[in-house]
């Protein structure tokens, strides 16, 4: 038995050996126990939860069914939960938080008919991104040192919390930076903003940092289909790490074969975790939708969700959550990019994917997550500033 302090004083912990793990807290009873099941692959989140809920249960992500949230309070999911009303109705939830920045698998629309609050953790993992594309930058350019990165033209579609920060890793590395994002654009004017026309005209690398909306004023879904790679007149470089649909594969492909684009970097799929291993093997960089995978944007995102619940429950608990020091905290590099690909390099999640594609699932919940610059002290010929 293991004892827990807490701001409630001590509190046994029971834990089974099973792939559902259960977890009790057992204290003075209250008048309503809180129930709440988390997915299992949420890091850092075990003993803080434990100052909240009277009962905690871990599922995998798709073993969330509807018998097992029926008498539950509360949910903590990731993308691979889709929270509808087959999942919902009848149960006694009345509040999910997804550990993530999209929210493309909660219906909300049932939600508010239901009655049930629902947050994401929107910016999250917004530094690792822009880590990830600092180091997919770095590793284009020394794959074609003809075309130095310095004058090359980034278009950033969804200048968001992830977008902004990608500009700021382009503009750091010497590259003129247009941004594309209707929404924004609307609510604070044209200036600062260009059209998906103006992009496909003038930029080098585009990358994607949009949400998943599948209809509407603001559709995402095949946002780059057959013809945006048609109306390409530079063969970019095309980047998505937001969600699979918003490019549409096949179109993608012929964009690959025909010379429309000069290459691709993609760490979100279509179908996942089937994806398509044709273009998974034509790609430049594929990783299994693991680019916002480092410890501390996982440790906001489970700070996030917890401060969330909370709030809708009107808790108080203290709790720290901080991710653990990496392995090598100490980075002796020469240049730049040697200096970032030593913190990050995507290489290695790209081998492994190609390696094997079947197991996409697995290298991603068992992802052994990073850690970004905060974490590091460099030496280096020179300061480098980098995510």
């Amino acid at each position: 038995m293991l004892y827990i302090r807490c701001s409630h004083g001590l509190r046994p912990r029971y834990t089974t050996a099973r792939t559902v793990e259960t977890v009790r807290y057992m204290h003075k009873k209250t008048e309503k126990e809180m129930k709440v099941i988390v997915d299992n692959k949420i890091p850092f989140i075990r003993e803080a939860i434990g100052q909240i809920a009277d009962e905690v249960v871990y599922l995998p992500g798709k073993a969330f069914t509807p018998e097992a949230v029926r008498d539950a309070d509360a949910l903590i999911i990731r993308t691979r939960t889709l929270c509808n009303r087959q999942l919902l109705e009848g149960s006694r939830v009345r509040f999910i938080a997804t550990a993530t920045i999209g929210f493309d698998h909660i219906d909300t629309e049932y939600c508010r008919q239901a009655g049930i609050g629902w947050t994401n953790a929107p910016g999250c993992n917004s530094a690792s991104v822009a880590q990830y594309l600092q180091s997919t930058l770095l590793l284009l350019q020394q794959h074609s040192p003809d075309r130095p990165l310095a004058g090359l033209t980034l278009g950033i579609v969804g200048a968001g919390n992830v977008g902004s920060k990608v500009a700021e890793v382009g503009k750091r590395l010497g590259m003129k930076v247009l941004l594309n994002d209707l929404p924004r654009e609307e609510r604070e004017g044209h200036d600062g903003f260009a059209s998906l026309a103006q992009l496909a005209a003038e930029c080098d690398v585009i990358s994607f940092h949009v949400p998943l909306y599948k209809e509407g004023k603001y559709k995402t879904l095949h946002l780059a289909d057959a013809a945006f790679f048609g109306s390409l007149q530079r063969r970019p470089v095309i980047i998505n790490t937001s969600r699979g649909e918003v490019i549409e594969t096949e179109a993608l492909l012929r964009a690959l074969d025909s010379g429309q684009i000069a290459d691709a970097v993609i760490d979100v799929w279509e179908n996942e975790p089937d994806i398509n291993l044709e273009l998974l093997g034509k790609v430049f960089i594929g990783t299994p939708h693991i680019a916002g995978y480092s410890a501390d944007g996982k440790a906001n995102a489970t700070r996030m969700s917890l401060d969330a619940l909370c709030r809708f429950f009107h808790l108080t608990a203290q709790y720290a959550i901080e991710p653990p020091q990496p392995a090598t905290p100490v980075i002796t590099a020469s240049s730049l990019t040697e200096a970032a690909l030593q913190m990050y390099d995507p290489r290695r999640d790209c081998d492994a994917l190609r390696q094997h594609p079947e197991l996409f699932e697995q290298l991603r919940g068992d992802y052994p997550l990073r850690r970004e610059r905060r974490a590091f002290t460099l030496v280096t010929p020179q300061q480098y500033q980098l995510f």
